[in-house]
């Protein structure tokens, strides 16, 4: 099976320029809200936030400090008793003994809310800190005026306070009407990358024009070519798991192949071929477009095979059999993804055109599936190691690494949902049109996790025989040539045991290449396409 070099339509992006605004933003600390221990306003410091007690709630923690002699313990705890308590005023204006006040208990310690900004306040310093009091007078003074505050208190009238907190309440608005702006810009982003998605998965299925078809055969030649070096046959004979399976599927079912006339479509180096001849074919025929056949006819009369096997050259639509009709087609077809190479549209045309009634395509069953990994450190080696190369920012080149479907050998280890089947097919009657297909898919989460990467392999079943036959390209099981497909996800997603993650994967074939597939992979928002090519 060749390597697979893998590329993309570019998806619709932001300008690096704005992506690196962006970035800087991130960078830039936000104001932290602070909570009213009464209501559910917010204010960006805690002066703010006790200038609306005082003026809206009536509740003067200076006065409470002085009345209870609070220190830091105390006023945490006292904190945290007004809001799961929701107490009158009077329990907190009432003079208490010293330890004999409802917060005094340790179960106050425990914040009510998480991160509450108001238990940092050091409620010791006062003396220090200049308070907002939004109950004066602009002349006089009325509840607590600068004097009796020890030059503690700013004093503003109720103008100044309503003018300060009219405009504090316009920021609030322009902020969310900013991040609403936001939401609706992204929201187009992912419009326009579905369109341009949508656009390009029609193209692809369109009619090839005099160029393009120039174009296909030259791809054409260059695949044939590809499977003429001897390397890519001996990586393929080595696969234990895939040449042991088809051993076995044919060598321990000599009863049917006995006295069979048998045709090896893509033969190679001509294995199968012998494997049926050793099982007791009557007649097998080989067929390769590739120069490899050259070699494939020295083995098949090195081994004593050449008065029953026939090897011929060239593309199984072209070539003129030696009979009319066979009774076993076998063929080793699968690719990348199971589909990638687009072999099998091959071998579904040689059972159209010879296979007789009654015949039999081996193997007749593959499923495809998918499976959620979690691998961040993968992740941070392929897409994070362009944030900074040598003190250098190269993140243009993330769309690139995001684009590639990866084709390596997955650690079982990282393997964080059950399997979900996307595709089945049955050789024996499936159609050309059911290997472009569309298919929604659920992945139950097993633990917890940063979702990196959404996997694709295969699994192959010779059924119709008596000693049935299989093997997987599970990440669970011994490693294949095939290996396993990983599409990496944008970023990393939090997922938490038992949840499902619902998507969608849609299969079509590209236009320019019909031996290469364009995948759309939908997973709950996060969108990636991706093209498998030689």
């Amino acid at each position: 099976m060749a390597e697979a070099v893998v590329d993309i339509d570019d998806d619709v992006e932001l300008d690096e320029n704005d992506s690196d605004g962006w970035e800087e933003c991130d960078e830039t600390p936000s104001s932290v809200d602070h909570i009213c221990l009464f209501c559910e306003k917010k204010f960006p410091d805690a002066q703010l936030t006790f200038a609306h007690c005082r003026h809206d709630h009536n509740f003067d923690i200076f006065s409470l400090q002085r009345l209870h002699r609070l220190d830091c313990i105390s006023y945490i705890k006292l904190v945290n008793f007004i809001r799961r308590t929701h107490p009158a005023s009077d329990v907190l204006t009432r003079e208490w003994n010293p330890g004999s006040a409802p917060w005094d208990s340790d179960d106050y310690m425990m914040p009510v809310i998480s991160d509450d900004m108001m238990l940092q306040f050091d409620i010791e310093e006062m003396n220090d800190v200049a308070m907002i009091d939004p109950s004066g007078d602009a002349t006089k003074g009325t509840a607590v005026n600068a004097a009796e505050a020890d030059d503690r208190v700013v004093t503003l009238s109720f103008h100044e306070y309503n003018d300060l907190m009219s405009k504090w309440n316009a920021a609030e608005h322009r902020a969310q009407q900013a991040t609403d702006a936001l939401q609706l810009a992204l929201a187009d982003v992912d419009k326009m990358r579905q369109w341009a998605n949508d656009t390009l998965l029609n193209s692809v299925s369109a009619s090839p024009s005099s160029s393009d078809t120039a174009h296909i055969e030259s791809e054409d030649r260059q695949y044939f070519e590809s499977y003429a070096h001897y390397g890519i046959h001996e990586e393929m004979l080595k696969d234990v798991v895939r040449t042991g399976c088809y051993r076995d599927a044919i060598c321990s079912n000599g009863d049917m192949f006995r006295g069979k006339v048998v045709l090896d479509v893509g033969c190679g180096t001509g294995i199968l071929s012998m494997f049926a001849a050793k099982a007791g074919a009557k007649l097998v025929i080989g067929v390769d477009q590739s120069d490899i056949v050259y070699q494939a006819m020295d083995i098949v009369r090195e081994n004593g095979f050449k008065d029953t096997i026939t090897i011929l050259k060239g593309r199984m639509e072209d070539v003129n059999l030696p009979v009319e009709k066979v009774d076993i087609i076998i063929s080793e077809w699968m690719g990348y993804f199971l589909l990638y190479e687009s072999m099998l549209d091959t071998v579904l045309w040689a059972r159209d055109h010879y296979l007789a009634p009654g015949g039999r395509v081996l193997p007749d069953r593959c499923c495809l599936y998918l499976v959620g990994v979690s691998n961040v450190e993968a992740f941070q080696q392929r897409y994070e190691f362009w944030n900074d190369v040598y003190g250098f920012k190269m993140s243009c080149m993330k769309s690139a690494v995001k684009a590639e479907a990866e084709v390596t050998v997955v650690d079982p280890k990282t393997v964080i949902t059950d399997p979900c089947l996307i595709k089945e097919i049955n050789v024996e009657t499936c159609q050309l049109s059911d290997l472009e297909f569309s298919s929604e898919f659920s992945l139950l989460v097993k633990s917890g996790s940063q979702l990196t990467a959404v996997v694709g392999y295969f699994d192959i079943d010779f059924l119709g025989m008596t000693n049935k036959v299989s093997f997987s390209t599970s990440p669970a099981v011994k490693p294949t040539h095939w290996k396993q497909t990983v599409f990496l996800l944008e970023k990393p997603v939090a997922v938490t045991e038992g949840e499902k993650l619902s998507g969608k994967l849609v299969c079509k074939k590209n236009r320019l290449d019909p031996r290469s597939l364009h995948i759309t992979l939908s997973l709950d928002g996060h969108l990636s396409a991706v093209y498998l090519m030689q």
